[in-house]
């Protein structure tokens, strides 16, 4: 549960800025990013618990590197095949997943000292955490660049800033959303 709020990877811990800021120009590019890191999280944790004690710690980081890249191309494939319109907005994020600081950092902080099951159930967690984050930050774009919610329109897109939708915006609204979440993580 920590990786939901106490530990957040995007707003607590500041983790995963590539694609927090380069894919939520709307909640659906976040939410399909979020669901994709997250599943290469719980999958990649759960088979490095598995294999961590048949790892020489010389080449652990790459061994690491090569089963994460190996579920991130799985994703990759079955998000072309399956949601290729998702895939499109997405484009090179899916693949940079591989060297998304947050995959790693679990992999090395916990899958590799915990068990199977605790491992998976991190990448729950965490994964949760940057889903809800990147989720959050795309609809507040959304809603303040284009006047809609997961492409519904709200009808007030003539009266919209269109800067949210544009790399500033990513700045401006995680900004604001990071003092909004650790001021309510002080009360």
């Amino acid at each position: 549960m920590k990786g939901i709020i106490k530990e957040n990877p995007t707003f607590v811990l500041v983790l995963g800025m590539c694609p927090t800021l380069g894919t939520t120009t709307s909640a659906i590019n976040g939410l399909g990013m979020g669901v994709a890191t997250m599943a290469v999280l719980i999958m990649s944790n759960a088979v490095i618990a598995m294999i961590k004690n048949l790892i020489p710690d010389k080449v652990r980081i790459p061994a690491f590197i090569v089963v994460i890249a190996s579920f991130v191309t799985v994703i990759d494939m079955l998000m072309q095949a399956f949601v290729p319109s998702l895939y499109a907005a997405l484009g090179v994020f899916i693949p940079l997943i591989v060297v998304n600081c947050i995959i790693l950092g679990r992999a090395e902080a916990f899958a590799s000292k915990n068990g199977i099951l605790d491992s998976a159930l991190d990448g729950v967690g965490i994964g949760l955490g940057f889903t809800l984050s990147l989720t959050t930050i795309g609809a507040v774009r959304e809603i303040l660049g284009s006047g809609s919610i997961f492409g519904i329109s709200l009808g007030i897109a003539d009266y919209m800033p269109l800067v949210f939708v544009l790399a500033p915006g990513a700045f401006l609204v995680l900004g604001f959303l990071m003092v909004l979440f650790n001021k309510y993580l002080k009360k």
